[in-house]
């Protein structure tokens, strides 16, 4: 089974716009898990301009699914991490201004540090994801340093999809197969839609979890939040019609 972690930062945005606390993150993030999401996903950033560190205490007594936290491992998000103690935590090489994400680690030039990082989470009992692209010794590294999982960054996969999905989606199901081959977990996550998230589950059957926000969140402004989760669920082949 692929888990659907759904990411609620846009609704944090959306709610940021106004201030004020209308959309509710935790009643909306409580709402999804019961419409069917197997997990939560926050990614405060530093000036907090979407989730808020405050969202994810608040969240975390409150959820009843997996609870994945990612972000920069700078000394405020590791403390947050050791306070929290999610299931998961996603370490994500992005700078304090950055839009998005749009990269993964470059595991040899962070060799170290990522080491070092990811024993302290596991000394904390969670989880380690690290943000990776395609890069086969990218992912024999992230073995070797330690991580759980990886989570791929899919956008490339996603931009190229119309035009050639299998050529879009063989980069990713190479380096899933070598991920799964030395024993990480295979995470995904960055882009992915209604459009194309069926196809990478069928190319890639062992995948761990997605983590969607931007998209599902788009999509819901038109089928609603149920039954857009529903419609993710049934890409991944996790209900059936």
């Amino acid at each position: 089974m692929t888990k659907l972690s759904v990411n609620v930062n846009k609704i944090a945005t959306l709610r940021n716009a106004r201030g004020g606390n209308t959309p509710n993150v935790l009643e909306l993030s409580l709402l999804i898990e019961g419409w069917g999401a197997d997990g939560i996903t926050v990614h405060p950033r530093p000036d907090e301009r979407h989730i808020r560190y405050q969202d994810v205490r608040d969240l975390k007594p409150r959820l009843r699914t997996e609870f994945n936290i990612e972000g920069n491992p700078i000394p405020e998000f590791m403390a947050l991490i050791e306070e929290i103690r999610p299931a998961q935590a996603t370490l994500v090489p992005d700078g304090p201004t950055q839009l998005t994400s749009d990269s993964g680690w470059d595991v040899a030039a962070h060799a170290d540090f990522l080491r070092s990082t990811i024993e302290q989470l596991h000394a904390w009992g969670v989880r380690a994801s690290i943000f990776v692209g395609t890069e086969l010794d990218n992912i024999r590294l992230a073995k070797e340093v330690g991580a759980d999982r990886i989570e791929l960054y899919t956008e490339p996969y996603a931009s190229a999809y119309a035009a050639d999905r299998a050529a879009a989606v063989a980069p990713f199901v190479r380096a899933a197969e070598l991920a799964h081959e030395l024993g990480l977990g295979i995470n995904a996550g960055h882009d992915l839609s209604l459009e194309n998230i069926a196809y990478l589950h069928e190319c890639i059957p062992y995948l761990d979890e997605v983590s969607i926000g931007h998209a599902l969140i788009s999509e819901a402004l038109i089928l609603g939040l149920p039954e857009t989760i529903r419609r993710y669920q049934l890409g991944l082949g996790n209900i059936s019609e």
